[in-house]
């Protein structure tokens, strides 16, 4: 090994020009491997703390200078996605990172070859797929873990991380849940993918869990079901809960009720591609202490609200955000606007149908004090027009990439509101702000204006 380092500089003034390193300037010696490591007369605790100082960035090229090091750079890591299940079952990933208290085994308990060239993405997961492995448009069951070795897995790790306060995992059963639940006083947020509504009975015994997240059926990945049942088993068990997000999940009224009542801490709750019956939307003003409601993907909000007056609404509602839903049946909308009556913020991003009818009915609420609308292609500007003016207490808006929105047909009152607000975010056209940056520069015109001959 050779190092190079700078001398002190001298009065002479360098030959090189000053855009060129003077390579005169540099002397080399040679390393003597044979010269003692200083760094062994440092106690690991004390090493360890000089490491932990350093920039993470750092972190993986300081673990290669020895084995040492490494060992000492495996006690710096508390958060770890494993990719391969044999590093659990072998117990490499204990002596490896003995500190973790984040742990996602997602990826690892999908039997899959790493060599197909096919990846199929769903959100924020991929996964390398082969066509053997395909069946009906799910991953067969020979292509994820089986329980019994899930669980095996999730023993060992209930062993050696009693400090776990993170997990995910995919196929565990009720077995492996209940060690966790026994091992892991700590445990505060857990993610399920492929479970069942009896494997949520684990769970049940993890007094301090605050957030969950539950993937049920979900396409091209799982085809597992949780119902009213599972939801349930999980409000009767987990009663800390603070957070909760369903994927693919099913359920109704009783299911979602069942969560309001006992799980009274709840703040925020998020539906990604729910498969709910009609009128689970009542069950919502049974949350008395909601704050957040997040609709993701949904193709429908709720096919059959019901009347209007046993609706009821959720007195605590502070945030709505709507994202890639389809918001087509005014039924449906008008049920949700009158559940989330008081609401102060609404979001609606990429959401379909929302024209200017439709986007009428959220006048419903009328404490709104912010209203932020992105990828809404067919609202016009006189709907949304007649309801932010209806809004008194509206503060700050924020209208992007809905391109039905012309500049040129504000009118005057909305000029005014504007003039008001305390943040105004206004790009509704992008091919008009793409004009109107390209101005002047000759872009954007056809070739035969653009591309002229010069005349001699």
């Amino acid at each position: 090994m050779q190092l190079h380092f700078y001398p002190p500089l001298s009065s002479a003034p360098s030959t090189s020009p000053p855009s060129e390193p003077d390579l005169t300037s540099f002397h080399s010696f040679s390393f003597d491997p044979s010269a003692p490591d200083y760094t062994s007369l440092l106690s690991d605790e004390l090493l360890l703390n000089i490491l932990s100082k350093l920039p993470i960035s750092q972190h993986v090229s300081n673990s290669l200078v020895c084995k040492r090091w490494l060992h000492l750079h495996g006690r710096l890591v508390y958060s770890l996605k494993v990719a391969d299940w044999s590093f659990v079952t072998s117990g490499r990933v204990f002596t490896r990172f003995p500190n973790l208290t984040d742990l996602d085994l997602v990826r690892s308990c999908i039997q899959m070859p790493k060599s197909s060239g096919i990846i199929v993405t769903h959100k924020t997961m991929s996964v390398h797929v082969d066509t053997h492995f395909i069946l009906d448009g799910f991953l067969e069951e020979t292509a994820l873990l089986p329980s019994n070795a899930v669980d095996q897995g999730l023993r060992m790790i209930a062993e050696k991380y009693p400090n776990l306060q993170r997990l995910a995992a995919t196929g565990a059963s009720e077995e492996g849940l209940l060690r966790i639940a026994e091992e892991c006083p700590t445990l505060q947020e857990l993610e399920l993918h492929c479970c069942g509504d009896l494997a949520l009975r684990g769970i049940a015994g993890i007094k301090n869990l605050q957030v969950v997240k539950l993937m049920g059926f979900i396409g091209v990945f799982y085809n597992s079901t949780i119902s009213d049942i599972g939801l349930t088993l999980l409000a009767q068990g987990c009663r800390r809960l603070v957070k909760l997000e369903l994927c693919g999940c099913e359920g109704s009224y009783d299911g979602i009720k069942a969560i309001g009542q006992c799980c009274q801490m709840l703040e925020e709750l998020t539906l990604s591609e729910h498969r709910m019956d009609g009128g689970w939307l009542a069950g919502l003003s049974f949350c008395g202490n909601l704050k957040t409601l997040r609709l993701r993907s949904c193709k429908s909000i709720d096919k059959s609200p019901g009347a209007d007056e046993h609706l009821g609404s959720c007195l605590t509602l502070e945030e709505l955000h709507l994202q890639g839903c389809q918001i087509r049946d005014k039924q449906s909308v008008k049920a949700l606007f009158l559940v989330c009556e008081n609401v102060r913020d609404i979001v609606l991003h990429d959401c379909w149908g929302l024209e200017d009818d439709v986007f009428s009915l959220a006048s419903i609420c009328r404490r709104v004090k912010l209203l932020s609308l992105e990828g809404c292609s067919l609202l016009t500007i006189r709907g949304l027009e007649l309801v932010v003016l209806s809004w008194k207490e509206l503060q700050r808006l924020r209208v992007m990439s809905c391109n039905n929105i012309k500049d040129t047909e504000v009118t005057p009152e909305l000029a005014t509101l504007f003039s008001v607000l305390k943040e105004l975010i206004w790009r509704p056209d992008s091919r008009s702000l793409l004009s109107s940056n390209l101005a002047g520069t000759g872009m954007g015109r056809k070739g035969d204006r653009f591309f002229k001959r010069s005349k001699d």
